[in-house]
Formats: structure tokens, sequence, C-alpha cells
């Protein structure tokens, strides 16, 4: 099934479900007020919400409306916990080699995660607001997983079984701000800006045969002030899949149901600069540091330059047949001039 979270004025927003071809929504507040009620409930919730969305899809939803994506939060307006992952060793390979350091041999074996905050969460066709374009503003297209409750030292058979919905995120990071806090020891807190997540947030079956070994197994399409920008796998090339990246965020504590997991940038194996690009051939990237990266890798330097207020980004994943899955982020960067 497909679940989103329509603004309505609250912090938590109203829980919609949404018909397969994203046409049409039904409330669910009968059934569940909130997507957080509904994981904390899950096992009363969800055979009502696949009963509704049967109904949608069969057209026999009485109050059914026309779905609009420009309404919608985040599908978890905030949530308890974001960990995100960096699951595309290629990403973290490339990052290294820019710098002329090696990839620690316990990459391989274990993988990277950050707590990013939760608290406040953008909607998918929100600003990207900045103070200052000084920061090296960058976008992070990636998939992530929401999870049911989890236990304590779960193995990864059990955190393949706790995933309960599938979502698109842009993770923006503020790049030029990363330097100085790695360099305090102690992990990213400014450089790491509030994150949007896509329109809708689906369920695994959904998905069919593009959910194999929890990875989604669909191209990741980045569209940059209207050109493609990236077009990578996200089944391709990913080290950790989602069961082993839930089990890494386990290990040492019980996960909450709602807790959100994300993969890290999407990032496929290719060539060099010339030949990775889409214009080129490639499949392109899903962050302007890995553009940036293989500029200094081949010509000493980057040359090109992070985001700037008024640009564009939009990042979506169709199926085989081409239809939107999740709906779109589509989101534009612009000056932060206070609460509105």
């Amino acid at each position: 099934m497909k679940l989103a979270t329509l603004k309505n004025g609250t912090r938590d927003g109203t829980l919609v479900v949404v018909s397969r071809d994203l046409g049409t929504f039904q409330s669910a507040g009968a059934i569940a007020p909130t997507l957080q009620f509904a994981l904390d409930n899950w096992d009363a919730t969800a055979p009502k919400l696949e009963q509704l969305y049967a109904e949608l899809n069969a057209g026999k939803a009485p109050a059914a409306q026309a779905f609009v994506e420009t309404a919608c939060h985040s599908p978890l307006p905030r949530a308890y916990q974001w960990a995100d992952g960096s699951a595309y060793i290629n990403h973290v390979e490339l990052v290294r080699k820019a710098r002329n350091v090696e990839v620690p041999a316990s990459f391989y074996t274990d993988p990277l995660m950050y707590q990013g905050g939760s608290d406040s969460f953008i909607g998918p066709y929100d600003p990207i607001y900045a103070l200052s374009e000084e920061w090296g503003i960058d976008l992070e297209a990636e998939v992530a997983v929401v999870t049911g409750d989890v236990a304590m030292g779960a193995d990864a058979a059990l955190c393949a079984a706790a995933v309960r919905l599938v979502m698109l995120v842009n993770d923006v990071s503020l790049r030029n701000l990363i330097p100085g806090e790695l360099l305090k020891g102690f992990g990213f807190f400014q450089s790491k800006a509030a994150s949007a997540f896509s329109p809708v947030a689906v369920t695994p079956d959904e998905l069919g045969g593009a959910w194999q070994d929890s990875k989604l197994c669909l191209p990741l399409n980045v569209t940059l002030n209207g050109r493609p920008f990236g077009k990578p796998n996200a089944g391709e090339d990913m080290t950790f899949n989602f069961a082993q990246l839930i089990a890494h965020a386990a290990k040492t504590r019980e996960l909450a149901a709602g807790t959100i997991i994300g993969s890290g940038t999407v990032s496929n194996k290719q060539g060099n600069l010339h030949g990775s690009s889409i214009e080129n051939g490639g499949v392109g990237y899903c962050c302007l540091a890995e553009v940036r990266m293989y500029e200094t890798i081949e010509n000493g330097k980057p040359a090109t330059s992070f985001l700037k207020f008024g640009d564009s980004v939009r990042i979506e994943m169709h199926d085989d047949a081409g239809a939107s899955i999740f709906g779109a982020i589509d989101q534009r960067v612009a000056l932060y001039e206070g609460r509105k």
C-alpha cells in the first residue's frame, strides 16, 4: 500500500492512503490519525489500511479525492530516530581518493552511520533553506526505510522483516561545514540541514520484484535545474543492504517503531569523470560532491559549484512501466528569512 501525510497546520499532519497510480487519496483518520500512530499499532492498523487501499484502487472508496503531491509533508514530519548509513562504498572510495587517503578495511565489513536531526523534517516541495551559499549546499539522493520495533542485537533476518515502509530522501549536506566538524572528532551536526522525504511511503510488497535482498533495485532519477543529473541503480553496488544497516543500528539498542534508516548517497561504480556523466553515457550522480571528487582526481581541483539560491533539485523513482512510485521530491534552494 501507499501512505502519505497531508499538511493540516499541525506538526504531525493527517495520514491518508494513496492509490497505486498516485491519482487519488482517502483519509485514514478513522484508522490512524498519524503515520506514527499507525506504526505504533501496526498489527491492528495495517490490515485496515490495506483494505482501504484495495477499495481506493478499485474505485470503491466513498470519500476519495484527487491527490496533490504539493500538499504533502514528509510521510513522517518528525520521527523518534533518523540514522543515515553510507552503504555505497564507491562514494566513500571517491571521497578518500580525492583526499589521497586509503579506505580502512573495516569500512567493507562494518557500515558507516550517523544519527541525524529528526525533530523537524521538511516537505518534499518545501524550499531547501540556508543562510549562506558559502556553506556548500549539496543534495544527497537516497533511499530510506521505516522500521517497526526492533530488538537489541536482532539479526539481519529479523531486521529484514522489520521494514514497514520504503521512501526516498534528500539528505541535504552543507559540505563546507563538514571538515571543521569532523576535526572535532564528534560527528556531524551543523553540517546536516533538515531532510525531505518523498510524498509517499510504500510497503515493500508494493515494489514487487524490485525489492530484492532488502534492496530497492531501480534507478534513482535526479534532475538539477531541469537537466538530468543522475540515474544510478539503487540496488547496484550497495555493499550493505537495509537489513544489515538496521542490524548495525540495533547492535547496542532497541529501535522504536518509526525509526528511519537511510542508505546514504546512491552511487554506482563507473569510469572517469568524462565517462560517468549522463551526457557521456554514464549513470551520473546523486550529489554534487561526487562530481567534484572526480574533478579533483582528474584535474587536481573541483570545477563544479555547490547549489546556489534559486537552484532546483528533483528526485524521483519510476517503475518498469514508467510510473512514479513515491511521487517526487522537488525543491528549490532559498535564503532563510525566519520562521513563516
